[in-house]
């Protein structure tokens, strides 16, 4: 009897037969393999032509998994009853960036955040830089995500200035992550909302996913990585120098800030600010303005930006 063995490698199978209709309409749809399914395995026992077609079918199975972290009946009937060995889902919606924990749809709120998908897919590095609440770091970690989970990249690193420790962080109580999770931690929110916990805990174990302050960067070459500087706007002219040669010929780099909230000492220039006149002109780098028209908080941080203005 001819045997195939499948191994879940990314996803967690108890989450993937969450609803237990998953399992039922596989077995509904080979009723003439014998299933085993044990621990992170997937045993199949059968014809070798029905074992080829279940193996394309599972492996689309868990590849919608893998990109929207959940199966509906729908989705099973339409994956498992379909003829075509290269079956694609299709969508119209250009906002849509990628599905976070139980299927939430992660997406684009505005006309800025849309173009913040658009240029990111046609430039290398891209400054988004604009107020708080207009969306900035969430939808640039949505794509660094969503870059993963299509494999387009091997990892997803994550950097912010310390700067109120004036990055160092020695004083804080506790270990070197105690110390830092108080500057890093919008990032951890996004994540969370994107990646299932237990998931992105292994990222996190495994180095697939990084997140650190911006002067642990020096030294490094960032290849084959989505890196985002978040909170850029209090990098210092020589953190920002540093950080932007960092960048591998297989990489991708986001910098986000909102220059009207640089907290580093007086007379010390934010290097954001510096870089954005430097590179206004240069091609291959493209720079985005975001403004209060953007911001997706509660209605009052509209009006209250406007008024600092």
């Amino acid at each position: 009897m001819n045997e195939i063995k499948i191994e879940f490698k990314e996803i967690n199978p108890q989450s993937f037969f969450d609803s237990g209709q998953t399992l039922i309409k596989i077995k509904e749809t080979f009723p003439k393999l014998k299933l085993v399914f044990r621990g992170s395995f997937v045993k199949a026992y059968g014809d070798k032509s029905e074992l080829k077609i279940f193996k394309n079918k599972f492996n689309l199975l868990v590849d919608y998994f893998l990109k929207h972290n959940k199966l509906n009946s729908n989705i099973l009937d339409e994956i498992l009853n379909s003829n075509s060995k290269n079956f694609e889902f299709a969508s119209n919606k250009n906002d849509l960036i990628t599905y976070g924990v139980k299927g939430n749809v992660i997406k684009a709120r505005t006309k800025n955040q849309i173009k913040i998908v658009e240029l990111s897919n046609n430039y290398d590095m891209l400054f988004v830089v604009g107020p708080a609440g207009t969306g900035k770091t969430y939808t640039s970690v949505a794509l660094a995500v969503k870059a993963l989970k299509e494999k387009k990249i091997k990892r997803i690193i994550l950097t912010r200035p310390a700067v109120e420790a004036g990055e160092n962080l020695g004083f804080l109580p506790g270990d070197i992550k105690n110390k830092l999770d108080p500057y890093i931690q919008p990032l951890y929110d996004a994540l969370y909302d994107m990646i299932p916990t237990e998931k992105l805990h292994s990222y996190l174990e495994r180095g697939i996913i990084q997140i650190s302050p911006l002067a642990f960067m020096r030294g490094r070459t960032l290849n084959n990585a989505f890196v985002i500087l978040d909170e850029a706007q209090n990098a210092t002219h020589s953190q920002m120098k540093m950080f932007l040669t960092r960048m591998g010929p297989e990489a991708k780099f986001i910098i986000t800030g909102d220059p009207g909230q640089v907290d580093l000492p007086k007379k010390t220039m934010s290097g954001l600010n510096e870089a954005l006149n430097i590179f206004k002109k240069t091609n291959g780098i493209k720079i985005l303005y975001l403004d209060e028209k953007d911001v997706i908080r509660h209605r009052l941080v509209k009006k209250i930006i406007a008024a600092y203005n």
